[in-house]
């Protein structure tokens, strides 16, 4: 018996926009100071959006798209900011308690 294995895709799994922002808010709690687990979880949203119709709905090419947010990418700010408002999202910030 042969057992095939898939390669887990949280993209797969973010089927509502609540889903999604509950994804974007626990990867920004557990980020600390790693900007790339943030761009990496803008990427999985984007992908389970799907990725032709942000690049539209940015002005950003799809392949620009695809390696900005890949996590080896090193995305501007204005590109995150673009992201966020073409998929419906913002960033909240709060006091961070010792």
């Amino acid at each position: 018996m042969t057992i095939k294995l898939k390669k887990w895709d949280v993209a797969e799994h973010l089927q509502t926009e609540e889903e999604m922002a509950l994804y974007l808010e626990a990867c920004l709690e557990e980020a600390g100071d790693d900007a790339t687990l943030i761009v990496k979880a803008l990427g999985d949203i984007a992908r389970a959006r799907g990725m032709t119709q942000l690049a539209r709905d940015t002005g950003l090419g799809r392949e620009s798209l695809y390696k900005a947010l890949s996590g080896e990418g090193n995305p501007s700010f204005a590109t995150i900011f673009k992201v966020l408002h073409a998929l419906g999202l913002r960033l909240h910030a709060g006091v961070r308690h010792a």
